[in-house]
C-alpha cells in the first residue's frame, strides 16, 4: 500500500512542483486609468510578470492585505467614504466583494490582519487614529470594536501603519513621531506605550519590519530618510542603530516609504521616493545592527511600496508616478539587487503575494 501511495504521489508532485507561477495582487489609486485591484501571475524562476487582469473594481484600494489562509483580501479605501472592504478570492483569481465598513477616520492608508485571522487593524493617516475589527468566519468585517485616537490638543496625529505580533500591536504614527505599543488582554487592546523609543526632530516614522522572533523592529522614517533599529529588552525597547537611506552625494528632496527584511533576515530593504532607489542593508543577526551596501535605481518614479516574492529570490517595486512595477533579482550571497525588467500598470501602490 505504501508503494502504491508513493506512485500516486509522483504525478501530483510533478504537476505542482513544475508550475513556478504564483499570484500577485496590486492595489492602486483609481483617480486616473486604474479601476481597482489587479491580479498578475509571477514566475518564481524567471521573474516574469504576465496575465494582468482586473480582479475587482473598487475605489482607491491603496493598501491590501491577505487573511492567513489567503482566502480573503482586505483593502483600505482612501476614497470619499473612508472605508475598509473585504473580498473573497475566487478560483479564477478574481475577487468577490463581501462587505464594507467605516474606517472611522479620514485617509485609511494601511490594513493588516493578525496571525489567527480573526482581527484586522486599519490606520487612518488624516484622521490620526486606528480602528480594530473582528473578522467573521466568512471573511466579512464587523464594525470596529475599538478606535484609538492619537491626536492631542497640540499635535495632529498621522497613523501610517500597524502590525500585530502575537498579543502585541505596534503602530507607526508619522505625526506623533512615535511607534505605539498596545497589548491584548481579555479580547481588547490596551495602550502600553505611546513611544517605544524617544525620537528627536521630525523623522516621521512610516512603516516598520519586525524580525521573526519579535526582538528587533526596523522603522523607516519618511522625513528623516533613515532607518531606526530598535531592540526589545526585558525592560522595554532601546534604539541600537540609526542609518541613512540615501546616497551621501544625493542633495534632492526624498521621502522614505516601505521597508522589508529578507526571508533569511540577513538583509534589509527600504524605498526612497525622490532619489527613487531601493536602499540595501546588510544585517548582523547576532546584534540586529545594519550597514548600507547598495542604492539601486527603481527604474521608475515614486516607489511607494515594494515586496519580496514567496521564494525570497526577487524584489518587486510599485512605482506610483511612473505607472510601472519593476522586478529585481536578489543575490543570495550578498543581498544586492540586479534589475531585470519592468511592466506597465496604472498607479500601483501596494503589492501582495
Amino acid at each position: 500500500m505504501k508503494f502504491k501511495s508513493y506512485l500516486l504521489w509522483i504525478p501530483i508532485c510533478l504537476l505542482s512542483c513544475t508550475n513556478p507561477n504564483t499570484t500577485l495582487y496590486v492595489g492602486t489609486y483609481t483617480d486616473g486609468a486604474s479601476e481597482g485591484i489587479y491580479r498578475l501571475q509571477f514566475n518564481t524562476k524567471t521573474g516574469e510578470l504576465s496575465d494582468k487582469m482586473l480582479a475587482v473594481a473598487t475605489q482607491n484600494p491603496s493598501f491590501i492585505s491577505f487573511s492567513p489562509n489567503k482566502k480573503y483580501i482586505y483593502a483600505a479605501g482612501e476614497g470619499s467614504t473612508s472605508a475598509v472592504s473585504s473580498f473573497k478570492v475566487e478560483s479564477d483569481g478574481k475577487l468577490k466583494f463581501i462587505n464594507t465598513v467605516s474606517s472611522n477616520g479620514k485617509g485609511p492608508c494601511h490594513v493588516s490582519v493578525n496571525a489567527i485571522g480573526d482581527k484586522a487593524v486599519v490606520s487612518n493617516y488624516t484622521g490620526g487614529n486606528i480602528s480594530i475589527y473582528s473578522i467573521n468566519k466568512d471573511g466579512s468585517l464587523n464594525e470596529a470594536s475599538q478606535v484609538f485616537d492619537h491626536n492631542t490638543g497640540e499635535k495632529n496625529a498621522h497613523a501610517h501603519s500597524a502590525q500585530f505580533y502575537k498579543d502585541q500591536l505596534y503602530v507607526a504614527d508619522l505625526g506623533m513621531n512615535a511607534v505605539y505599543q498596545y497589548q491584548l488582554k481579555n479580547n481588547a487592546y490596551n495602550l502600553v506605550s505611546n513611544a517605544i523609543v524617544k525620537t528627536t526632530g521630525n523623522p516621521g516614522p512610516r512603516h516598520f519590519s519586525l524580525s521573526n522572533d519579535g526582538k528587533f523592529i526596523y522603522i523607516i522614517n519618511e522625513y528623516g530618510n533613515s532607518i531606526t533599529s530598535v531592540k526589545k529588552t526585558a525592560n522595554g525597547f532601546i534604539e541600537i542603530d540609526s542609518d541613512a537611506t540615501l546616497k551621501e552625494n544625493y542633495n534632492g528632496k526624498s521621502y522614505c516609504a516601505d521597508i522589508h527584511l529578507s526571508k533569511d533576515e540577513r538583509f534589509l530593504y527600504g524605498s526612497n521616493r525622490g532619489e527613487n532607489t531601493i536602499a540595501v542593508f546588510k544585517r548582523d543577526p547576532s546584534n540586529g545592527t545594519i550597514e548600507k551596501i547598495q542604492n539601486i535605481s527603481v527604474h521608475g518614479d515614486w516607489p511607494r511600496n515594494f515586496t519580496l516574492d514567496p521564494t525570497g529570490k526577487f524584489v518587486l517595486v510599485a512605482n506610483k508616478k511612473s505607472n510601472n512595477i519593476s522586478v529585481f533579482k536578489i543575490d543570495p550571497e550578498n543581498g544586492k539587487l540586479t534589475f531585470l525588467h519592468a511592466i506597465d500598470l496604472p498607479t500601483p501602490v501596494c503589492l501582495l503575494f
